[in-house]
C-alpha cells in the first residue's frame, strides 16, 4: 500500500454527528453481520469523495482515502495514474488540495466503486472482535473495484487492519 504522512489540524466534531449515535447496536442482523451506528467518520468517505468531484467538476480516479475522527484524506490520481493530488475534507469542509504532487503508483478506484452500506461496513467487526476499536475506514483499488480496511486498536492495545467487504463480513486481519 502507500503511505503518506500529511498533518492536518482537525477537531472531531464532525457535521454528521447527528447521524452517529452511541454506538449501541440494534438487534436487526444479516447473517453474522449486525446493523450498527457507525463512528460518524465512515459518513465522510462518501462526502469527501463527493465534495472532491464537486470541486473537480466531475469524475475522478483515486488511489486512498482514508477517513478518521480528525479528518478523512483523499487522493486523487493524476498524470495517468502515476501522480496523486492530495485533498483533506475537515469537518464537512473541502480543503484546498496539497501543492505538492506526490509520485505514485498501485490501482485505482472511482466513486461508483464505494459502495459500502455504513451501517454494515463496521458491524463485521463489532460482532466478531466486539473489544476492538474502530479507528479509520480506508478504501483502496484492487484492480476490480475498492477494498474496505478498518484500521483497529485491541483491547491489548496492539493494532490490526481489517479488510471488510462491503456488506461487513471480515475477510482478514493483520496486525500491524
Amino acid at each position: 500500500g502507500m503511505s503518506w504522512c500529511l498533518v492536518a489540524l482537525g477537531c472531531a466534531a464532525l457535521g454528521m454527528s447527528a447521524c452517529g449515535g452511541d454506538g449501541d447496536t440494534d438487534v436487526t442482523s444479516s447473517g453474522s453481520v449486525v446493523r450498527v451506528d457507525p463512528p460518524s467518520f465512515v459518513l465522510d468517505v462518501r462526502s469527501a469523495i463527493d465534495a472532491v468531484e464537486a470541486e473537480l467538476g466531475g469524475p475522478q480516479e483515486f488511489f486512498e482515502v482514508t477517513a478518521n475522527a480528525q479528518f478523512t484524506n483523499v487522493f486523487v490520481a493524476v498524470d495517468d495514474a502515476t501522480a496523486a493530488v492530495g485533498y483533506l475534507f475537515v469537518d464537512g469542509e473541502l480543503q484546498p488540495p496539497s501543492p505538492k504532487r506526490e509520485g505514485a503508483t498501485g490501482k485505482t478506484f472511482t466513486a461508483a466503486d464505494v459502495d459500502f452500506d455504513p451501517a454494515l461496513v463496521t458491524g463485521g467487526v463489532a460482532n466478531d472482535l466486539p473489544t476492538t476499536t474502530i479507528d479509520a475506514l480506508s478504501v483502496y483499488g484492487d484492480g476490480f473495484g475498492a477494498v474496505f480496511v478498518l484500521a483497529a486498536t485491541s483491547a491489548a492495545g496492539g493494532f490490526l487492519d481489517i479488510e471488510v467487504g462491503p456488506g461487513g463480513d471480515v475477510r482478514s486481519v493483520d496486525p500491524v
